[in-house]
């Protein structure tokens, strides 16, 4: 049975930092692309970032690109999430994902993603 369970959330002030954790088990992770997505209350699923299957490759959404950062370390099966800089509208639900299929351009849809986490929430005051 494929589990994903984030860790990390919390409630932060604007500006500070924050770390998310993917465990994954269940699944030969070094065989799956990982992403982040997010969503807030009232607003659709949105991608977050995601990286290759070896970690060579990273993607981001044009929102968070400079301020989060998301790394994999294959031989402990889990995904990270560096978040910084935070804003009040990075507010919401974080799940992570697995995909065993991802092309450079579908990558940033929820599409090729086979397995979700249940999700961690991050709450971010101004």
């Amino acid at each position: 049975q494929v589990r994903l369970v984030e860790s990390g959330g919390g409630l932060v002030q604007a500006g500070a930092s924050l770390g998310l954790s993917c465990a994954a088990s269940g699944l030969t992770f070094s065989s799956y692309t990982m992403g982040w997505f997010r969503q807030a209350p009232g607003k659709e699923r949105e991608f977050v970032a995601a990286i290759s299957r070896s970690g060579g490759n990273t993607y981001y959404a044009d929102s968070v690109k400079g301020r989060f950062t998301i790394s994999r370390d294959n031989a402990k099966n889990t995904v990270y999430l560096q978040m910084s800089s935070l804003k009040p509208e990075d507010t919401a639900v974080y799940y992570c994902a697995a995909a065993n299929s991802a092309s450079s351009v579908s990558v940033y849809l929820s599409r090729p993603y086979n397995y979700w986490g249940q999700g961690s929430q991050v709450t971010v005051s101004s």
